[in-house]
């Protein structure tokens, strides 16, 4: 038995900034922003594209590509953005219920930024678990951007956040484009050195003067450096390679096994980095500079863009891979194409 991807989806708002817009905002160079925060626009939303807008968008456009009406669907699975529509709500089932699937379960669940990659592996495992779950629908909708002040120096780095949707149609033995083995790791020693301080139950009940404060901060920007460059590129190398060794790839101590790295956006210098560490070329990847960083989206859109370029063809042996504050590294194989039995 296996879990294969028979659709995927994507939606872009109409609206962007372009590194100028950035430029203009926070006073950084704009050839800075191009070259070294690999900005040359991204996309952010209107008040009209909500986050489960977005993720609805991109649900549908995955069904129309896996072929089936939303009456197929099993159970929605909502693996985007805490910051949605409404606090305490569930984006799944109001997903489910615009699509008709009227027999659908769903529920809400985030790992931030390494969503899509912790959504694939619970979906797997509930699938291969139950009888019941023949098509599941991963669906995420981000507009973070909302929470990024570009007037508050200590978290330009978040400045390529902005805002998209994207999502997956997943079938029980669907013969193709079988998901392999995930891995994961997690260090909450971060957890507090980046957060927006308002709106929780921390801060609770919010005052006027909270409406100044609604959006991230790093309390101790030296010691929050000082722990991502320590730990950041390590645990990206072994979260891709223990999915590539637990999926029969290889035995994780050569430099191969890889047809195509589906990564998220971040500083270019970090970017090639982790292409030389895995001895991938620019061909084995795609580098988002025209879209920034969608959160959980990221995967799912360079998957997209990897297939129409051609990078990605049936056979290739694909990795998603991703971080998310808190903080969570999360890594996902993925064989395209026609499903192959397992050797012995």
């Amino acid at each position: 038995m296996h879990i294969g991807i028979i659709g995927f989806g994507t939606y872009l708002p109409k609206g962007y900034l372009s590194a100028a817009d950035l430029a203009a905002a926070t006073t950084v160079p704009e050839d800075v922003i191009v070259k070294k925060f690999g900005i040359k626009r991204k996309p952010v939303a209107s008040p009209e594209e909500t986050t489960a807008y977005m993720g609805l968008e991109s649900a549908k456009a995955a069904l129309a590509m896996a072929g089936i009406e939303g009456s197929k669907i099993d159970l929605v699975l909502w693996c985007g953005a805490q910051h949605k529509d409404y606090p305490c709500w569930l984006a799944s089932l109001y997903v489910a219920d615009k699509l008709g699937a009227r027999a659908a379960w769903g529920f809400d669940m985030e790992a931030m930024c390494g969503s899509m990659m912790a959504a694939l592996e619970v979906a797997k495992s509930l699938m291969l678990a139950r009888e019941d779950l023949k098509t599941v629908l991963l669906v995420s909708g981000y507009r973070n951007n909302d929470l990024v002040s570009l007037k508050v120096p200590e978290t330009r780095f978040m400045m390529d956040i902005g805002s998209a949707g994207s999502s997956l149609v997943l079938r029980k033995n669907a013969a193709r484009n079988v998901v392999g083995a995930s891995a994961f790791r997690g260090d909450g020693s971060l957890s507090e050195m980046c957060v927006m301080p308002t709106f929780g139950s921390r801060a609770w009940p919010p005052t006027e003067a909270d409406l100044d404060r609604a959006h991230f901060v790093v309390p101790d920007e030296k010691a929050f450096k000082a722990k991502l460059n320590e730990i950041t590129l390590p645990n990206f190398y072994r979260v891709v390679r223990e999915s590539m060794v637990r999926s029969g790839w290889g035995d994780g101590t050569r430099r191969e096994g890889i047809d195509y790295l589906a990564i998220l956006h971040f500083k270019r210098s970090s970017h090639e980095a982790i292409l030389a560490e895995l001895g991938l070329t620019q061909e084995q990847t795609t580098y988002l500079d025209d879209y920034g960083h969608l959160g959980q989206n990221d995967q799912v859109l360079s998957l997209e863009l990897g297939l129409r370029a051609g990078k990605i063809r049936d056979g290739s042996k694909i990795v998603l891979v991703g971080a998310g504050l808190g903080f969570v590294w999360a890594a996902t194989a993925i064989r395209w194409g026609p499903y192959e039995e397992p050797r012995p």
